[in-house]
């Protein structure tokens, strides 16, 4: 195995993230046409963490608050309920047009009629993400953590946040802690700051120790020449993420580690569900096989959270992609948009393909 992780640590995982509330109509309906809606506290790497959590790994959650607020109490509580630790700072509100925790409305789309998400993002508290609201020595390096997960979707919420992410991964790099780095760029977040983003997730990426993105992520934040067209040839297809992934390991080479999802939608509710991942000279990969899907936000980050559980059991490589491919088909069988695994044995289950009823 390529990775190795510090022992004695008191964190398996720690995830920094902006926390907030995903609102989704009930019965799969358009938001448009609802009038009942489920909310339930959200963030993509809250979603990663939940897989760890769930199966008993120690996991910390570092975020920001609103004081006072009633949806950071709902956060508070569903972090808790989620087995995970938390800490970071509650600021003030300031006034009804101040701070809050951003809002995701989503539509989980049903049969031909795909998702939709719309984010409201005004006034985010998480956007004030810093470093100085934390004690990474004490974190890092007094309690130590095998593995950071950062995301781009903080790394580019604004200019303070991607300082933020930048310290984090210095600080572990300094701990002994391995990076993890999945890219999850966003064409809004990123309009008018290409230059200062890719910069940023330069450096990252360059201490990271597992680096995670579909084509567009690699192409548009680290400039990376894309896969060639493989149309509907499979094994053209691979080959090309393939090739993509080895210039990726030629520019990022301090990572051992390169994944990506494989995802073809034949309608919102029925998924072609794959993986590719290359550890060390050694590649991975599960060819795309149906799975059902009842929502499929959370998907892709059910799979980062199952392959780095993997990582930090210490199993073979790979068992890392067929863990994360399971627990990405599970978080899109559920209401959440995180995996709940009630144990690993139902997770090997999902990849065995094997779901009678267990009593």
């Amino acid at each position: 195995m390529s990775i190795k992780l510090r022992k004695n640590a008191k964190w398996a995982l720690v995830v920094p993230t902006s926390m907030g509330v995903r609102i989704t109509p009930e019965n799969q309906q358009p938001v448009q046409a609802a009038d009942r809606f489920f909310m339930q506290a959200t963030s993509a790497e809250t979603n990663v963490a939940s897989v760890s959590s769930f199966l008993g790994l120690p996991v910390k959650v570092l975020t920001t608050f609103v004081k006072g607020s009633p949806i950071a109490q709902l956060i508070k509580s569903n972090l808790r309920s989620r087995m995970m630790e938390f800490e970071g700072p509650e600021k003030e509100q300031g006034n009804p047009w101040g701070y809050r925790h951003q809002f995701n409305i989503a539509d989980s789309g049903y049969g031909s009629r795909g998702p939709r998400v719309h984010n409201d993002r005004a006034g985010e508290v998480g956007r004030t993400l810093n470093v100085k609201d934390f004690d990474l020595e004490r974190i890092f390096g007094k309690e130590g953590v095998k593995i950071v997960h950062l995301s781009g979707l903080i790394a580019a919420l604004s200019p303070e946040t991607g300082q933020f992410c930048l310290e984090i991964a210095r600080a572990a790099k300094k701990y002994d802690c391995r990076v993890s780095f999945d890219l999850n760029y966003r064409a809004s977040f990123w309009e008018k700051r290409e230059e200062e983003l890719a910069k940023i997730f330069s450096e990252i990426a360059s201490v990271s120790d597992i680096l995670i993105g579909n084509e567009e992520d690699f192409q548009l934040c680290l400039g990376i020449e894309g896969p060639e067209a493989g149309g509907k040839d499979l094994n053209a297809k691979i080959n090309g993420f393939k090739e993509m992934i080895k210039r990726v390991k030629v520019q990022y080479s301090n990572a051992s580690v390169f994944s990506t999802t494989l995802r073809e939608v034949e309608n919102a509710n029925s998924h072609l569900w794959g993986a590719i991942m290359l550890e060390g000279d050694h590649w991975q990969v599960v060819e795309p096989r149906e799975i059902r899907v009842l929502d499929r936000i959370g998907g892709g980050d059910g799979f980062v959270g199952g392959m780095l559980y993997g990582i930090l059991k210490n199993w073979e490589p790979e068992k890392w992609i067929q863990f994360g491919w399971a627990t990405g088909a599970l978080a899109t069988t559920m209401s959440t948009d995180y995996a709940q695994p009630a144990d690993e044995d139902q997770v090997w289950s999902i990849w065995k393909g094997n779901a009678r009823v267990k009593r």
